[in-house]
């Protein structure tokens, strides 16, 4: 039974929460852990951070399947019309939520939930269609600063960085078989499935360092080594249903080192410049001490390498001989090479 049979009892569910509790998410999510706090042993057959790890890890997923269909909507913006400005009345189903879900092994994934607001995505490109003449010139205009400024990016780049991608709003790329998007700790891609693919279609094996990807009957998508072993346990994918009305095979899975960031997904494949991925600060705060500095020493060195100055370690070298001439000034340093 495809997922999407549940919900117009979960939309009015949710009308009903919002009548009595009061608008919003919160009353929502706040019920539905009621729900599982009162009706089953979510909360107490299991230590209290292995429940908190669950929850941030649905949160996390349902966020990554979020900024990939974002960086989709970016790549595809529609040409303003006339016949955008003018008042229609009409009425859009909302986007389903995931059609299938498995984990690695096989078995069936636990259920997501997902809710959009049309109204307001319906509002945006009205407002689009009725300033699209304005707005055209200031693209132009838009557009020559940006050639511009990323002609002087590029000659900033290191020798090593030339050809590389510029990452994607989801700190990955979008190629031509798949897109990708990634956090410090996991990694969502995404494949354009055609119209009329099943669960049963599907051919997905996740191992710790290999992925295959494919349909049934034809030739793999992707059947690869992966940039870095990763972990299998909670590995999962889904057919997504997305905004646009067309599905996508989503392939999510957690880094074993979450201290780095991928430059690809399959080795081989085109990498992309992590000097210029931007990561999430407001996320640095979740984060412990330890992994936090060392997070914050990977993002200034980052930043350091691309103005081509020293990093955090050899700034501490650069100190330590300063240090050292300071003390030994009988010594003579003028023929002294240093690496």
């Amino acid at each position: 039974m495809a997922d999407e049979q549940f919900d117009p009892i979960l939309l009015g569910l949710a009308q009903q929460i919002s009548r009595v509790e009061g608008p919003g998410i919160d009353p929502i999510l706040n019920t539905f852990l009621s729900f599982l706090r009162r009706k089953t042993d979510f909360f107490t057959g299991a230590e209290p951070e292995r429940v908190r790890e669950a929850i941030l890890k649905a949160a996390d997923r349902q966020l990554a399947i979020a900024q990939q269909e974002k960086a989709r909507a970016s790549q595809s913006k529609p040409a303003p019309s006339m016949a955008a400005a003018k008042p229609t009345q009409k009425s859009s189903p909302a986007p389903a939520p995931p059609v299938k879900a498995k984990t690695a092994s096989g078995k069936d994934s636990s259920v997501e939930i997902s809710m959009i607001d049309e109204d307001s995505d319906v509002a945006a490109k009205s407002g689009a269609g009725a300033s699209g003449a304005s707005a055209s010139s200031a693209s132009a205009s838009q557009k020559g600063s940006d050639a511009e400024a990323q002609r002087d990016e590029d000659a900033d780049e290191d020798e090593d960085d030339k050809g590389k991608i510029k990452p994607n709003v989801g700190n990955g790329a979008d190629l031509e078989k798949y897109s990708w998007t990634q956090t410090l700790a996991d990694v969502n891609v995404s494949f354009p499935l055609p119209a009329g693919i099943k669960a049963r279609d599907i051919v997905c094996d996740i191992s710790r360092k290999t992925l295959k990807v494919g349909i049934k009957g034809q030739d793999l998508i992707v059947d690869g080594e992966l940039h870095e072993e990763i972990k299998t346990d909670e590995a999962t994918w889904t057919i997504e249903a997305n905004a646009d009305g067309s599905r996508s095979l989503d392939v999510y899975f957690e880094k074993t080192n979450t201290m780095g960031w991928w430059p690809t997904v399959i080795k081989g494949d085109p990498e992309i410049n992590t000097k210029k991925v931007v990561p999430e600060n407001s996320k640095l705060s979740d984060l412990d001490g330890e992994t936090r500095k060392t997070v914050e020493k990977m993002m200034y060195d980052q930043r350091q390498k691309a103005m081509g100055k020293p990093t955090s370690d050899e700034e501490q070298k650069q100190e330590m001989l300063k240090k050292f001439m300071a003390q030994h000034p009988e010594m003579d340093f003028s023929n002294a090479k240093f690496t």
